[in-house]
């Protein structure tokens, strides 16, 4: 399904709607592999289905009767949970990019005061393949599309790994996390330059009347030749993260190039300035490409948890990062849920001394009765703990317990 096929890097590639480049696979195996498996009484209830594309899920906090949904060509339709009823909100499909498969509309943060002020943020791609960080307000159950005030915009240099993720730190500031500009093997060096806002989790202050400003705390505000927006570095595509709602602990999955896919957990303390290695690293490796790989850079970050790509026994193919869970089902309680997008599964594990325990499968617990999650480009998490699953194909689901 959505398979397009295109020469990169000098080699023959297949993409299947994913979110990375990845050699063509013939078939996914669901092959055995030495992990625990959940036991836990817990499934999953669709909310919602008929999406075309979507990417996101988010609640605000002013109404558990709001989950928006985004769909990757440019429109947010909100969907009471409690009785799938679907209304659409908001389209900005004329601007959004979708000739590259891993362009569009990718992202959207709530302000901390959105009940106040409605405000609203979007990550997208638009028609000149230039990344938009653009602000929109949502007054009296609707949004005036034509009032966006764009605080962002910086070109990216092919049209893939635009990153797209976008929220509000537990400091209020807003985060931004960027690919490295795509192609492969970050041939332009972008992660570990700090004059581009490529390959970068930035930060910036968007509290004011317009615009933002640099917060006068990031690590590189008055280092010559740096961007002040950047808070972290060397990361390849990171592919969905989060802060922790309890700890503020940040997480990264970032997606691999050809060997290893991988996740990122530090405290928020502690993150400013890291450097996640990339494209020196990948996973826990020196990245093997020739000229490309190295060793670990001055205030490398370890990755928690690596797995290897692939067929036979590998776990899968593009990494989705998720949340750790703090919703009310207490089997699952400060466990962080991820997946893999090409090869569908759902592990959970927690973080101790820097490294993933506890490991658990929950595929075979998570799949819709009479059926099975296809492709699971995010997860969503409601102002409860509430996680959901995004099904790329275009079914929403909420984890429950039975």
């Amino acid at each position: 399904m959505f398979l397009l096929r295109f020469l990169l890097d000098e080699h023959q590639f297949a993409f299947t709607g994913s979110f990375t480049m990845r050699p063509l696979l013939t078939s996914l195996l669901f092959a055995p592999i030495l992990l625990g498996t959940s036991h836990a009484a817990i499934g999953v209830k669709k909310v919602a289905d008929g999406f075309n594309r979507p990417v996101w899920v988010g609640m605000p906090k002013v109404s558990a009767k709001q989950l928006w949904v985004m769909e990757q060509h440019g429109v947010i339709t909100i969907v009471d949970p409690a009785t799938g009823k679907k209304s659409e909100l908001f389209d900005i499909h004329e601007k959004v990019s979708r000739k590259g498969n891993e362009e569009g509309m990718l992202g959207l943060a709530f302000a901390p005061d959105f009940a106040q002020t409605g405000r609203f943020y979007i990550n997208y791609t638009d028609k000149e393949h230039f990344t938009c960080i653009s602000r929109f307000v949502y007054q009296n159950g609707s949004v005036d599309a034509s009032k966006e005030e764009i605080i962002l915009r910086y070109k990216q240099d092919f049209q893939n790994h635009n990153g797209g993720w976008i929220d509000f730190g537990p400091d209020k500031m807003l985060y931004i996390g960027n690919g490295d500009g795509g192609s492969g093997n970050d041939p332009k060096q972008r992660g570990q330059d700090l004059s581009s806002l490529l390959g970068k989790m930035l930060r910036i202050d968007v509290s004011g009347d317009k615009g933002y400003t640099v917060p006068s705390d990031n690590p590189f505000v008055n280092k010559k030749d740096a961007k002040p927006e950047i808070w972290a570095y060397g990361v390849r595509n990171p592919w969905r993260c989060s802060f922790d709602s309890k700890t503020g602990d940040f997480w990264m999955a970032d997606v691999g190039q050809n060997l290893w896919e991988e996740i990122n957990h530090i405290e928020h303390a502690k993150a400013s300035g890291a450097n996640f290695g990339w494209r020196l690293r990948e996973g826990d490796i020196a990245t093997p490409a020739k000229d490309v790989g190295g060793d670990k850079p001055k205030g490398h970050i370890d990755p928690v948890y690596v797995y290897k790509h692939g067929g036979g026994s590998t776990e899968g193919f593009s990494v989705t990062g998720g949340y750790v869970y703090r919703g009310p089902i207490k089997e699952l309680q400060g466990r962080y849920i991820f997946a893999d997008y090409q090869n569908p599964r759902i592990w959970s594990f927690v973080s101790k001394n820097g490294k993933a325990a506890d490991f658990k499968d929950l595929t075979a617990d998570l799949q819709p009765e009479g059926g099975k999650i296809k492709q699971i480009p995010s997860f969503g998490e409601a102002p409860d703990g509430t996680v959901y699953i995004v099904d790329h194909s275009g079914p929403i689901y909420e984890i429950v317990e039975k």
